[in-house]
């Protein structure tokens, strides 16, 4: 499990943010997938009414990809996933300090105007791909939830969240095969119509099912492991799992 994460309140005590790469944040995109919906992993802060994606900062001792895994893993309690750089996102109107300043403000100290938590940043996007099943959504000390939301109904999101979810996710639909997105938003033995339904939700379109097993054959991604024992035996489904060292 996670760490008690204070990390805000380190950040927060220190206007000149000592021991962190100026300037520079982490966003994450978590992707999830749960009946039939493809799902988004999102924080709400105490006594706000802010909604944001989870990131963080860097400690001038890690490198970034290790970063974002520490931010990945003190949300999702999960090592080992699918976590991919997807864009830099660094455009001038992109810089607000009031959403900080607000979320500084509720612990009753009014934060300086130079503090480094307002001043701009360009953030490193990453999307992360996780089985819903195992994920255990953890908010961090100032927020009072971390859930998982619909991609058709999110909240209103601070800054340019909304945007980094959308690119994540035109990044997700390029990189279906290449990147053997199902390995993560499955569970370890599915079946074709599992798979398809993951492809579908994500594509946001039907998909002719003999069309859609003759391709995912030929890539030679799958082994075929059993049936799945429900309902009449020659009824009964084949499972799958995606062949390991892939």
């Amino acid at each position: 499990m996670p760490e008690d994460n204070n990390e805000f309140k380190k950040q927060e005590a220190d206007a000149k943010g000592e021991g962190y790469l100026p300037g520079l944040a982490i966003d994450a995109v978590i992707f999830g997938f749960h009946d039939k919906q493809l799902k988004v992993l999102l924080l709400a802060y105490k006594n706000t009414g802010l909604y944001a994606l989870p990131g963080g900062f860097i400690h001038d001792y890690e490198d970034v990809n290790e970063a974002a895994r520490r931010v990945l893993f003190d949300r999702t309690g999960l090592k080992n996933i699918f976590l991919d750089q997807f864009y830099v996102f660094g455009d001038r109107s992109r810089h607000d300090p009031e959403p900080l300043k607000k979320i500084m403000s509720v612990s009753g100290k009014i934060p300086p105007a130079d503090h480094w938590l307002l001043k701009r940043f360009v953030s490193i996007g990453y999307y992360a791909l996780v089985d819903f099943t195992k994920a255990i959504p953890t908010p961090d000390s100032i927020s009072d939830s971390c859930d998982w939301y619909g991609l058709d109904d999110l909240p209103e999101l601070m800054q340019d969240h909304r945007l980094i979810i959308k690119k994540a996710l035109e990044t997700l639909r390029a990189n279906l095969d290449q990147k053997l997105i199902g390995f993560n938003l499955l569970t370890d033995d599915f079946t074709m119509g599992d798979l398809q339904s993951l492809y579908e939700t994500i594509l946001n379109k039907k998909l002719i099912r003999a069309a859609f097993q003759r391709k995912m054959l030929s890539l030679g991604i799958l082994e075929r492991i059993a049936k799945k024992f429900t309902g009449g035996a020659h009824k009964a489904p084949y499972l799958y799992r995606f062949i390991s060292g892939r």
